[in-house]
């Protein structure tokens, strides 16, 4: 891309890297600045945030963590905004939107259905998700590129129309090229996937949330948080031999459990931090996604800003080393949880399989599957993925495989490689590691997101066989990764994949086990090393970004009404003004249900943009507490059973309307916003549970649905799979008032519950609205 200069002159305001960072500088300023790849556009600068932050602290009178700095610091009213941890809903000002093309279709249609002729802030769509893994990278790619032509259209033009960057399939994963190109310390992004949390490492404040959400940001209208708690967790010693950034997340993980960090910013800090790379700092904060946090976010430091300079942001690490104060906590700041971690003991972990937060030290994970009867041959292990595909991962990895390939040795297990972007790729082709996975029997996928989400044609196991995988990934819940619910899927690091898939068990602990070499030779694998970033400059690779240009007139975006891929969204029914009466028991559903059991991923990605469709898979993998069978559930008009989706379309269509029956922690995983899309488009009111995870409570409001919880939990045992139940109470629907739920048995006996919810004024207008899109659409 072409170069430009930019001479500032004293305390103007300078545009820098994408173009969209409008940073204070306070003394002539000359900055090189690549603007290839970036569009135009402006966020708030270092000398707003510092402004906003003083506020809040003159306002509070205390000692601010980074978290609050950063959050408070985007405050559309930082002097009227009420703020009170884990109480009140903030008014935030985001800087930047990010989407994966998943999640994009459907936040571009809703973006079109607004009726706005632009973005507001400065966006980007990231074409990650549906390249799926079968040969190897290249045939995968343009497999892709003929499957998906008609999305991949869709998604450019309408970028093009409404001013949003367009990165192309090849780019990379979605996390990685905002690590690369888009995070900063002190930024505020929003990003439609769970695990936008990656840009913590860089210091930014990174939340996942639904495409209607990113909607409201694109539009301009203020964005509203549940004020977060925060979860300090204080690294001391520092991290050597097999140990790994991943090690800290898996070992919190377990700690915290996949609820633990509901409602709170995750916070690092330390002297332990400063022996984490940036990238691996991104890894932790990434993963954090795991234990239902809002987001992660380490302090700026050294490592942050060699980050910055390799690639290619100099002038943005300068400007953060000015106003490093506003980027670390305050001394003295309070944390509601403290967590203690001192890295030079911490061990080599792994966790799972079907939960991530069932950890286990790598030394304990053999006899543990021995004693529980999980497959101990590794059939598969896959390095990559948003979470762990740095260089510094690639080339500890290939450090092992090179110590495996010198004594005569390849992978016993199946090994895939996903690079993380574009760039990773080139640079780890260039410098050779690409070469070493693929001599010890790695196969190189596309820059994409792949087996991590589903995306895998997997031929070597049948459907129902029970075998063992090890990833480096982040989620590994029931069929996520293969479709198969009999693959136990293993979390750990890039490392400890490597070594078990040439040791090819599960049993195999390289800190202490010996592996045989060709020559009959015994002997240990070396502790992994690799270079924190290469010692020449990244190699860009090829230009796979799509600028918008700057006038759209005449860009067309077309939907065909004949679609089977994309569908024109058509508004939500307004609130009636009445009590929801009588509403159908649909499913009681026994134990988790993340947002794979409720939208499944996989084949289903597809029809991401064809609500109707993707409608099909509603559900589907939730468990029926009346029969524990998936996708089985009894029609009451029919008395006959039918899978979910058909019972619910049945419903609709006789004019009966209801409720979802849930446990705790109902909607944990992805921030996929077809989760709460389906149940609205399917007659569905109400979702009822013990617990809800944060991402998804939040959609259910935007889409017109009310998300309630048991005021007391023991009240989910009440519900039979035959009641109807009522809610009562929506004349004086308020914020901080429950409601009440009368459940109707089929014996004509009652029982009378309180059901809390968490809606402020705002999303209660969502609810009268019908959605949060129509309510946008009163107010224009």
């Amino acid at each position: 891309g072409f170069l430009i200069y930019l001479i500032i002159n004293c305390t103007h305001l300078l545009v820098l890297g994408e173009g969209v960072r409008r940073l204070h500088v306070s003394s002539a300023f000359k900055a090189k600045v690549a603007m290839s790849r970036f569009e135009p556009g402006t966020s708030i600068s270092y000398e707003k945030l510092h402004e906003n932050i003083d506020i809040v602290r003159k306002r509070l009178n205390r000692p601010l963590t980074l978290s609050e700095k950063i959050v408070y610091g985007h405050l559309d009213d930082p002097v009227g905004q009420d703020i009170a941890r884990g109480r009140t809903y903030l008014r935030l000002r985001p800087d930047r939107v990010a989407m994966q093309d998943a999640t994009a279709q459907m936040a571009m249609l809703q973006f079109i259905s607004s009726g706005l002729p632009k973005v507001a802030v400065p966006s980007t769509i990231h074409c990650d998700h549906l390249i799926e893994a079968q040969i190897g990278g290249v045939e995968d790619l343009k497999r892709a590129k003929e499957v998906n032509q008609e999305v991949y259209n869709f998604l450019a033009t309408a970028g093009a129309k409404y001013g949003v960057g367009f990165w192309k399939p090849g780019s990379g994963i979605i996390h990685q090229i905002i690590l690369e190109n888009y995070a900063y310390p002190g930024v505020l992004l929003i990003g439609t996937d769970s695990h936008t949390p990656n840009g913590g490492g860089l210091g930014s404040i990174c939340i996942g949330v639904g495409g209607a959400d990113a909607v409201d940001v694109m539009a301009g209208i203020p964005w509203e948080l549940k004020c977060p708690n925060v979860i300090g967790v204080k690294l001391t010693g520092s991290l050597s031999g097999w140990t790994s950034p991943k090690d800290v997340i898996l070992k919190v993980a377990g700690i915290l459990t996949v609820k633990g960090g509901t409602g709170a910013i995750v916070e690092y800090h330390g002297p332990g931090v400063d022996s984490i790379s940036c990238t691996g700092m991104a890894t932790i904060c990434n993963m954090g996604a795991e234990i239902g946090a809002t987001t992660s976010v380490f302090p700026y430091n050294h490592r942050m800003k060699t980050y910055l300079n390799k690639t290619g942001r100099a002038d943005i690490a300068a400007l953060a080393d000015e106003h490093k104060d506003d980027l670390i906590p305050d001394k003295g700041c309070k944390y509601d949880q403290v967590i203690e971690i001192n890295l030079s003991e911490l061990k080599p972990h792994i966790n799972g399989p079907f939960t991530p937060d069932l950890a286990h030290p790598v030394s304990e994970i053999g006899a543990v599957a021995e004693k529980n009867g999980w497959p101990l041959e590794v059939k598969v292990g896959l390095i990559g993925s948003c979470t762990n595909s740095s260089y510094e991962d690639m080339g500890r990895a290939a450090s092992l495989a090179k110590q495996a390939l010198d004594k005569g040795l390849k992978c016993k297990a199946a090994f895939t490689v996903t690079p993380g972007s574009e760039q990773i790729r080139a640079t780890i082709e260039r410098d050779g590691f690409s070469k070493i996975l693929r001599d010890v029997g790695g196969v190189v996928l596309a820059n994409a997101c792949g087996p991590c989400i589903g995306q895998w044609d997997r031929k070597d196991v049948k459907k129902g066989e029970k075998n063992t995988i090890v990833t480096s990934y982040n989620r590994n819940f029931t069929s996520r990764n293969d479709a198969n619910p009999a693959t136990h899927a293993f979390v750990t690091s890039p490392e400890i994949v490597t070594a078990m898939a040439i040791a090819g068990t599960l049993k195999f602990d390289p800190e202490t086990d010996y592996l045989t070499a060709a020559n009959g030779e015994k002997f240990k694998l070396e502790p992994p090393n690799g270079d924190e970033l290469p010692a020449r400059d990244f190699d860009p690779g090829q230009d796979t970004y799509q600028h918008p240009p700057a006038e759209s007139g005449s860009v067309m975006v077309d939907v065909s009404p004949t679609s089977t891929r994309l569908q024109l969204l058509e508004p939500f029914d307004k609130w009636n003004g009445k009590d929801l009466e009588d509403l159908q028991v649909l499913i009681k559903v026994k134990g988790k249900c993340t947002t794979d059991h409720i939208s499944a991923a996989g084949p289903w990605l597809k029809f991401r943009g064809h609500l109707d469709n993707i409608s099909n898979n509603m559900l589907i993998g939730a468990i029926n507490i009346e029969n524990d069978a998936v996708n089985k559930i009894k029609n009451r008009l029919t008395g006959e059973y039918g899978g979910v989706p058909d019972v619910a379309r049945h419903y609709k269509a006789n004019g009966l309307s209801w409720v979802v029956v849930g446990d705790d922690n109902y909607g944990e995983g992805s921030s996929r916003e077809h989760a709460a899309l389906e149940p609205r488009h399917l007659g569905g009111r109400v979702i009822l549970v013990k617990s809800f995870a944060r991402i998804h409570e939040t959609n259910l409001k935007k889409q017109g649905m009310l998300p309630l919880t048991f005021a007391d939990p023991t009240d989910y045992d009440k519900i039979r799979p035959d009641d109807k139940i009522s809610i009562t109470g929506l004349a004086t629907f308020a914020p901080g008032k429950p409601l009440k739920g009368v459940v109707k048995h089929g014996d004509g006996s009652q029982d009378i519950i309180t059901l809390n919810h968490t809606f402020n004024e705002n999303q209660v207008e969502w609810f009268h609205a019908g959605s949060a899109l129509n309510r946008m659409k009163e107010l224009q």
